[in-house]
């Protein structure tokens, strides 16, 4: 058996004890995030979860170990690329996601990288004076010219398409511009909760719209537990209510005298004899006619 250091059987513990005493595990990619930008992203989420660095290899080990203790953990294995980060927390995976989200920020461009969607440059003014700046401008394709004593765009033009990489003179004369066109930041490859692994594919959701959703349809479901009579915890009470009010109406329509009924029924007979004493005033004594009066 190879020898295996005595500080990577270290590490490789503490992360197995990372893995089996958290609920939630997420792996995430930090490649090309640079050091400043790192060290905020981690300080703004440490109050809400652990992120720990390790080789992948590591990480990879760890996990065959937490899966003794945690039936299909070591699944996370097949989303670790690039430089993996393990994130342990209490968060559900759908708060997780959206949390590693807002660690996302757009960075100037160095040349080289491909451009993840078209980089476009608006038609209008610039802050440069007139000078050489107008033929550097046209050199990286961009559209510009003097007017009017500045130096403008004349016209849209995406001069990166989407795919394709993003030349060095291009990408300075964008940070000039203050066109930031690459987004960093943490990219959640996978999440552990329970025996499941979700994915970016099921995880990017709306929540607040989702949240609508499900007040929606539960709003629905309510209403037609009631409209069909379904007897529940949650419709129990409603329909007694409903039922106790139809039988109410029922007995003031068909003149069944009870507890509840008498008074409205003898208010009603009253209004019922006024109406017709109203239309015989000749033959009432003076009782009825101070009534009417």
């Amino acid at each position: 058996m190879a020898h295996v250091a005595e500080w990577k059987l270290g590490e490789i513990e503490q992360l197995t004890n990372l893995l089996t005493e958290n609920k939630i595990i997420g792996i995430a990619e930090i490649g090309g995030i640079p050091g400043p930008q790192l060290q905020k992203m981690r300080e703004n989420i440490r109050e809400k979860a652990q992120l720990r660095c390790a080789k992948n290899s590591l990480i990879c080990r760890a996990l065959d170990d937490a899966e003794k203790k945690v039936k299909g953990i070591s699944g996370l294995k097949e989303n670790i690329n690039g430089q993996a980060v393990i994130i342990a927390t209490d968060m559900n995976p759908f708060t997780l996601f959206k949390e590693m989200k807002t660690t996302r920020t757009m960075a100037p461009a160095k040349g080289g990288e491909i451009a993840a969607h078209d980089i476009e440059v608006k038609a209008g003014d610039t802050p440069f004076k007139p000078g050489p700046v107008v033929g550097e401008l046209q050199k990286a394709g961009i559209p510009a010219a003097i007017q009017e004593g500045k130096v403008v765009i004349k016209t849209d033009k995406v001069i990166v398409p989407a795919g394709e990489k993003i030349p060095v003179d291009v990408a300075q004369m964008l940070t000039r511009l203050e066109i930031f066109p690459i987004e960093i930041g943490m990219t959640l490859n996978a999440v552990f909760e329970d025996g499941s692994i979700f994915k970016p594919d099921v995880l990017d959701i709306d929540l607040d719209k989702f949240m609508l959703q499900l007040q929606q349809a539960s709003s629905n479901a309510f209403s037609l537990a009631l409209e069909t009579a379904w007897i529940n915890k949650a419709t129990i009470k409603h329909l007694l209510q409903k039922a106790h009010s139809n039988a109410h109406i029922l007995a003031l329509e068909k003149n069944i005298y009870t507890k509840e009924t008498i008074k409205q029924l003898l208010s009603k007979a009253n209004a019922s004899m006024l109406s017709i004493a109203a239309n015989a005033k000749d033959a009432l004594d003076d009782d009825l006619k101070k009534k009417l009066t």
